[in-house]
């Protein structure tokens, strides 16, 4: 039985994030990938030039269809920017009974450009979290979540992470990237247990689409079969690997993409 998996999100024009990250993600871990698109973004490695959102109801009507007719084991939610799509989306998981809901709460991109609307996150805050099987936010995103400031410490990542769990969420995966010293170290989080996830820092700006694509990645597994806690430390080897052979790209003037295909374009 072929695995499959959605992405609900974004469409990035430059490649290294949103939907396109989704897809090759999909692609590398060996995964057929379907999509539906929230909203087009007019961006490249530097920044964001300009969003225009896809109305609701056809963000609808593309859940319809491949929900109707693809036998979907897991999804992954990037970019929705307004309030309208939010709901659109929550509607369309209860509907299809979707399972193995990774939840990225896409709120800033890594140029630094806002992705969603201020009044939005307390839609993704009630009506999205609690559908999710894992959140994956990163410090500035579950500081937001929580109208506090950005964990400094691991102990606060973990505190932030349970109040997470408290809108909801079964489980959430506090990632460490902004943060500072020799790794970046990520804390998934349940109501029992905490396991930690640790890698050495990669010295490179090209980072740009790695949240869209650690999250696409833990879905990959799911939808493969693996349980969440290996889905997420699969996901965690895969992308410190596409990060470390980032540089071999040359992509753009700024923040370039990651590696998706860093095993297979080796072999060729």
């Amino acid at each position: 039985m072929t695995a499959i998996a959605v992405t609900i999100a974004g469409s990035d024009s430059s490649g290294g994030a949103g939907i396109q990250a989704d897809l090759k993600t999909f692609s590398a871990l060996g995964v057929y990938g379907a999509s539906v698109i929230t909203a087009l973004t007019a961006q490249n490695t530097q920044g964001v030039a300009a969003i225009h959102d896809v109305p609701a109801d056809f963000v609808t009507a593309q859940i319809d269809a491949v929900f109707s007719d693809l036998d979907v084991n897991a999804v992954k939610i990037g970019m929705l920017s307004r309030t309208e799509t939010i709901e659109a989306v929550a509607k369309g998981l209860d509907r299809h009974s979707a399972r193995n809901v990774v939840l990225d709460p896409v709120m800033v991109a890594t140029s630094g450009d806002r992705l969603l609307a201020p009044d939005a996150i307390e839609a993704v805050r009630t009506l999205l979290v609690p559908r999710a099987l894992v959140i994956t936010p990163n410090l500035p995103e579950a500081a937001a979540l929580l109208g506090r400031a950005p964990a400094r410490s691991e102990r606060e990542m973990e505190e932030q992470a349970r109040a997470v769990l408290g809108f909801g969420a079964q489980s959430v995966l506090i990632k460490g990237g902004h943060g500072n010293g020799p790794e970046s170290i990520d804390l998934l989080v349940d109501a029992t247990s905490v396991t930690r996830l640790a890698d050495m820092r990669i010295a490179t700006r090209n980072t740009h689409g790695s949240g869209c694509t650690l999250s696409s990645a833990i879905a990959a597994g799911l939808a493969a079969g693996l349980d969440l806690r290996a889905a997420v430390k699969n996901a965690k080897n895969y992308v410190t690997a596409a990060i470390a052979s980032a540089d071999a790209l040359r992509i753009g003037h700024g923040h370039g993409p990651l590696h998706h295909f860093h095993e297979l374009w080796r072999k060729s």
